[in-house]
């Protein structure tokens, strides 16, 4: 080996510095070629080998080597093509003669940084360890005292109010002959939906495929028109097929409108011609993945569907700024966003801002109690998910949702408005699978209702990802599943009515659950929001920072 060649090797990485590596058994393997050809980042490939073998023969036996080439699988070393533990190899094997194994002593952090850019992935963060919201324990239990219910049998009415709830006293009604009229003086009654306490949160028609958005649309309506569950979905930002939009379905919608305002001019040439009004309006300021950034669409994915429903150019960048930049600052943009965009479905919409988890969250809280127009908060903590963003973002900055909203909640409390203003919690609902639970957590802590997007993916369409930093090639356009990709090739591969049908199965599974939660506090016609005496933590620190029972 001339002396290059070594060098050229010598800046190499091994296997053994990668977050996954490939086993491949060579006595089970018939040479297929499924995995490699399905691999979404050519992770691995078909190469020759040249295996020395050495044998002997003859009466006396005398050692001989022979040269024979043979064709094995083998995991490439490029950084680049880095194996992302997706497991669509083992999925298409029909002999599991291949696997990725995950690498615990794995240096992958230290060189992911190519080319000055810093590594960006799609996904949530990489925390193995167990969130607040999951150490959180339902600990009261009523008996003969204040009996429970019986959750298979009694009748639930699980709902919750999405928009401002005046106090009786403002509103401006009063009785006259046994019935509530408005009274001659006026007044603004704010517009109110009652909708389902888990939403599927923000998720555009760009960073989902679409058989993936049309899946979870169908199961929207089908949860609404056929089960009776008012379920709602946030459209995310870049707006809706006008078809939709126009069509009765488009009251099951919460329409995003973030800084970059995609597909904001279709959706308003399209309100004189809609039969029905959405569900609410969502002024997006932040997200919790990636606090204090803005959005970011590939150019592989804006594709000639992507850019007509934005109304942008094919294949460039969409990149929307952190902030809306014709606001001097968050109270004059929430207060003339919230005002506009009221005025422009005749106040009958109700209209809220969502943000990042953070510090200041209750200022922003202060200033929409102030608001007569303000329909929520909705805030993203720490552990929300997303289509592209920077790792340190994602695993260095926000804040965690639960002490939050705590904050929050407490914070109208103190102001005597804790019935008014709804809040809304996202990031990290149904991070390890208990949906259900998390939800009723967090209600418990103060908000009203909740959001969850990855779990969704990852339930309704068998999303690879995880907190290990496997697959999360949201951000690339190759998702193995065809969940975040505008590529027909790979998208086609998901059937949106078996993605529908699995929205309903999670729907249904989860208000089982929250019955037997609610059932034992003796709730099953409102929501025990802010009913904070029922939740324990084993960990003391948990427990006086949220103000809960410490149980042990």
């Amino acid at each position: 080996m001339d002396p290059a060649t070594r060098l050229d090797q010598n800046h190499e990485l091994s296997l053994k510095e990668f977050p996954y590596i490939i086993r491949w058994r060579d006595d089970r393997c018939t040479r297929c070629g499924r995995c490699t050809a399905v691999c979404p980042v050519s992770a691995i490939e078909a190469a020759p080998h040249v295996h020395r073998r050495v044998f002997s023969e003859g009466t006396v036996p005398s050692p001989k080597a022979q040269r024979e080439i043979v064709h094995v699988v083998r995991q490439v070393t490029d950084i680049d093509r880095y194996c992302t533990g997706c497991g669509s190899c083992t999925l298409v094997c029909p002999n599991e003669a291949i696997e990725p194994e995950y690498n615990p002593r794995h240096k992958f952090l230290t060189y992911k940084n190519r080319g000055g850019v810093p590594f960006r992935r799609g996904g949530r963060r990489n925390d193995p360890a167990p969130s607040t919201i999951d150490q959180l324990k339902f600990t009261r239990i009523s008996m003969l005292t204040d009996p429970a219910l019986d959750a298979g049998r009694h009748e639930f009415r699980i709902r919750t109010l999405l928009g401002r709830n005046l106090p009786p006293e403002q509103l401006p009604l009063k009785a006259r002959g046994g019935r509530l009229v408005v009274s001659k003086s006026g007044g603004f009654i704010p517009p109110v939906r009652e909708i389902y306490p888990i939403r599927i949160g923000s998720m555009s028609i760009g960073a989902l495929s679409p058989h993936m958005w049309e899946g979870l649309a169908m199961g929207v309506a089908y949860l609404n028109e056929v089960e009776g569950m008012p379920v709602v979905m946030c459209t995310g930002e870049g707006g809706i097929p006008p078809r939709l939009l126009k069509s009765r379905f488009a009251k099951y919608f919460i329409l995003q409108i973030a800084s970059g305002y995609f597909g904001w001019d279709e959706i308003v040439h399209a309100i004189p011609e809609m039969s029905e009004d959405p569900a609410a309006i969502e002024i997006k300021y932040g997200q919790g993945a990636k606090p204090g950034d803005g959005g970011l669409l590939m150019a592989y994915k804006v594709l000639k569907l992507i850019a007509r429903i934005r109304g942008v150019p094919e294949f460039v960048d969409l990149a929307s700024p952190p902030t809306h930049q014709t606001k001097y600052s968050i109270e004059e943009a929430v207060a003339k966003m919230i005002q506009s965009m009221s005025m422009a479905w005749g106040f009958r919409v109700p209209v809220y801002p969502k943000i990042s988890g953070t510090k200041t969250a209750m200022a922003v809280l202060n200033n929409l109690a102030r608001n007569p127009y303000a329909g929520a908060l909705c805030i993203d903590g720490e552990d929300g998910g997303t289509g592209a963003a920077y790792n340190v973002s994602m695993d260095k900055m926000g804040h965690p949702i639960a002490s939050n909203i705590r904050d929050c909640y407490l914070d109208l409390v103190a102001q005597g408005k804790q019935n008014e203003l709804p809040l809304i919690a996202a990031g990290g609902m149904g991070k390890t699978g208990n949906l259900a639970a998390n939800a009723a957590a967090m209600i418990m802590l103060g908000a009203s209702a909740v959001d969850t997007g990855k779990y969704i993916m990852q339930a309704a369409a068998w999303c690879f990802g995880d907190e290990r930093n496997r697959c999360n090639l949201c951000n690339t356009g190759r998702c193995p599943r065809g969940i975040t990709t505008q590529d027909p090739k790979l998208y086609r591969r998901l059937d949106p009515d078996r993605v529908a049908e699995r929205v309903v199965e999670v729907f249904k599974a989860a208000d089982v659950e929250l019955r037997k939660i609610f059932a034992p506090l003796g709730r099953s016609t409102e929501l025990p929001i802010g009913m904070s005496d029922a939740l324990g933590a084993a960990d003391s620190e948990i427990a006086e920072r949220l103000q809960i029972s410490h149980v042990v």
